[in-house]
């Protein structure tokens, strides 16, 4: 890549699989992209024009590194750890968007707390610290189970569910292993429905809303299947109105975010977390397969000073489930090959296949989101359609393994 930063460029804050699409659009629009990722072989990286090889999180060195450069635009897509280096260099540069300051408090799962309960949002039980100690103390007079996880972690790294206060303190100490900051927040474990909930804000009113249910890895934490869902009209605006005053506190007046919650049996919601970006593990595409929307193309908008609008507006009023294919190994093993993936891509109703590992690839267990190695898309006019054809993708498709030691 050359030294000489291509001016009016988008720099584009990650370089995973995930964000590959925000650099297609770019290119699609004539846009030179610069990518920042510290991963020399993050799999982004072929579709950018220029690269800086730092991490997302450190932003004097980005800037140092691009010298003279004007950027057009910043942008970031799944990906919290670059949320503070977003605001900071689209204030630096003068860009069109400047992502919130007011957001950043998203990724403080305490603050968060505080946050929805300022605007509202049914609460339940919760202690947050520092001091492991005071944390284990404090959380076994919580009602169990609970669930414990660092406060800024994501992507399910870290996380547990404790049943007794025996297992608080090795909870904790795991918690911490994944926390930048060493801190832990102790939840009550929330019963109920699971949904996710995405949006994108504009002039402080939601534009586009999708719920979604969860289906999780044995039981776990780690998503496995995302399905748009069947609720009564009332349920989804008062879902939506609880989404548009949290992004509204969060400082989210245009642009994406994305909530977990709960829906409980006395029909009322419990928000867990909220991720002030784009949707992961392939929510773009879900959403354009049910309802005909860019929400990647209105990002990339965004960031150059477009007001979000076209790109938004449904099209197609369909249903779509989407499965996130991982290892179902214990151990690390090895990605032999793929099986099935041309038959799967040609079942009626799939719409997307995404393999994010490649023979001889090193692949872990699926216990986090990170470790995710393909996905299936699929859309029907009802959910029992989309469900349908994503099972037959499912069996379709295997990755075949091989675990150390086998030849």
């Amino acid at each position: 890549m050359s030294e000489h930063w291509p001016q009016n460029a988008l720099i584009v804050l990650g370089a995973s699989e995930e964000v590959i699409p925000l650099y297609q659009e770019s290119r699609r629009r004539g846009i030179a992209t610069i990518a920042v990722d510290m991963r020399p072989d993050a799999p982004a990286l072929p579709f950018a024009d220029a690269a800086l090889t730092i991490s997302t999180r450190n932003t004097d060195a980005i800037a140092d590194a691009l010298g003279d450069a004007r950027p057009a635009g910043i942008v970031c897509g799944a990906s919290d750890a670059a949320l503070a280096s977003w605001h900071a260099l689209s204030l630096r540069y003068g860009t069109a968007y400047v992502y919130p300051k007011d957001a950043l408090a998203a990724g403080d799962k305490a603050a968060f707390r505080t946050i929805a309960a300022s605007c509202g949002v049914t609460g339940y039980e919760w202690t947050a610290s520092r001091d492991p100690d005071e944390v284990v103390a404090k959380s076994a007079g919580l009602p169990f189970p609970l669930v414990v996880k660092p406060v800024d972690g994501s992507g399910s790294k870290g996380v547990t569910r404790v049943t007794r206060p025996d297992d608080l303190p090795a909870a904790v100490a795991y918690a911490r292993s994944h926390s930048a900051s060493q801190t832990v927040i102790a939840e009550e474990f929330v019963e109920g429905r699971p949904l996710a909930i995405e949006v994108f804000m504009r002039d402080g009113r939601a534009v586009l809303t999708c719920i979604k249910d969860k289906e999780f890895v044995n039981g776990g934490f780690v998503v496995r299947r995302l399905r748009t869902t069947q609720l009564p009209l009332a349920t989804r605006n008062q879902l939506e109105a609880t989404v548009e005053r949290l992004c509204r506190a969060l400082g989210i007046v245009d642009g994406p975010a994305n909530f977990d919650a709960v829906l409980g049996a006395d029909g009322k919601e419990r928000v867990i977390e909220a991720n002030t970006r784009l949707g992961g593990d392939g929510v773009p595409r879900l959403l354009a397969a049910a309802y005909g929307v860019d929400v990647v193309r209105a990002l990339i908008g965004l960031a150059l000073g477009e007001r979000a609008g076209g790109h938004l507006v449904p099209t197609r009023a369909a249903h779509a489930a989407l499965e996130l294919i991982g290892s179902p190994l214990a151990v690390e093993g090895e990605l032999i090959a793929w099986e099935g993936a041309a038959e799967a891509r040609s079942i009626p109703g799939i719409t997307d296949v995404e393999l994010y590992a490649e023979p001889g690839d090193r692949v872990r267990p699926h216990d986090q989101s990170g470790h995710k190695i393909g996905l299936l898309v699929a859309a029907g006019q009802s959910p029992a359609d989309a469900s349908s054809a994503l099972d037959q993708g499912g069996e379709v498709i295997t990755p075949i393994f091989a675990t150390k030691g086998e030849s």
